[in-house]
């Protein structure tokens, strides 16, 4: 009996972290959109006069952060 709750247990332990390592890819993958949609703004509106060169470079370091942690898989979905 003992055996089968130490299985259980272990194969509950896996499902939880799995289902952590997914929610925390789909976290990346939105947050990435959204920093996708913040860069494709601001060069929206340095096109219109109405934003900066350094708003649009600011907008595209923290895209590039994003991509180099966890790297471009949203820029697919």
């Amino acid at each position: 009996m003992t055996g089968f709750l130490d299985r259980a247990k272990e194969q509950a332990q896996r499902g939880l972290t799995q289902g952590k390592q997914k929610l925390d890819e789909v976290q990346a993958q939105r947050a990435g959109g959204d920093l996708l949609k913040k860069l494709g703004a601001a060069c929206y509106a340095e096109r219109k006069g109405t934003g900066t060169p350094e708003a649009t470079q600011a907008a595209l370091g923290a895209l590039e952060r994003h991509i180099a942690e966890h790297g471009d898989g949203f820029l697919r979905s």
